[in-house]
């Protein structure tokens, strides 16, 4: 069986396996990475709010975890994303 058989077969759009392929691709062995909103939609050709409903569609089947990381000024920085194998 493939590392990717359950996303396969999840009840998911196709957006967020797409993302979630493109995050497991930019994520390193522990399953964690951190690229910005705008730098995914742009290197998968949709829109940001399309991005942020597959990140929701993953987080809700439990494919994904995202925690907002902060700057040392203490405003917003990048969302890091750990990449999960199996879902709920």
């Amino acid at each position: 069986m493939s590392y990717f058989s359950s996303i396969y077969a999840a009840d998911l759009p196709s957006r967020a396996k797409t993302v979630y392929f493109y995050l497991f691709d930019r994520a390193d062995k522990e399953g964690y990475c951190y690229p910005a909103i705008n730098t995914i939609a742009r290197d998968l050709s949709i829109s940001r709010s399309t991005v942020k409903r597959a990140i929701q569609d993953l987080e809700q089947h439990g494919y994904l975890a995202k925690t907002q990381r902060y700057r040392k000024n203490g405003g917003k920085s990048t969302l890091l994303y750990q990449v999960r194998q199996g879902g709920v």
